[in-house]
């Protein structure tokens, strides 16, 4: 057995203890295709389109709710004066654009995967946090790499 197998293993037993499904899942699929044999194929094509995948996923599940009828105009104007529906909308804006600096970090220093998964495990375990996935943790950590590089060189 090779390392990248004792790694998934052991990724898949803190998810087990973690009770996160979505990390067993993910690492289920990882340890079939690599059994398997296909890593060769279908690896390469999930690592260059998985995030772009998901993240397609993610906004449908998000806009069920307008197609379904459950949010509708009425509320669209009900949001515009409130003013936690603005609060809401810069939080959005915000999470978006730190997605977007945590698939830029990602793809600079890839092997930075392994801390976040690692950390959202722990937070779920211990914390009772809510996995909500490596991307928006990696924006935050680029703005604290930015932030600690600068204070670096500032002295």
């Amino acid at each position: 057995m090779n390392q990248q197998y004792i790694f998934l293993i052991i990724l898949f037993l803190i998810g087990t203890f973690a009770k996160n499904q979505s990390l067993m899942v993910a690492i289920g699929i990882l340890l079939l295709i690599k059994i398997l044999n296909l890593d060769g194929k279908i690896l390469p094509i999930i690592h260059s389109k998985g995030i772009n995948w998901g993240v397609t996923i993610i906004t449908v599940a998000v806009l069920v709710p307008i197609a379904t009828g459950e949010i509708g105009l009425t509320q669209l104007k009900q949001a515009v004066v409130s003013m936690n529906a603005w609060i809401a909308l810069f939080a959005g804006i915000a999470v978006a654009m730190l997605g977007k600096n945590g698939i830029e970090l990602l793809s600079k220093d890839p092997h930075l995967t392994t801390a976040l998964v690692i950390g959202t495990v722990l937070a779920v375990a211990l914390f009772k946090g809510v996995a909500v996935g490596p991307i928006i943790a990696a924006g935050i950590a680029l703005i604290f790499i930015k932030i600690t590089n600068f204070i670096l060189n500032f002295f």
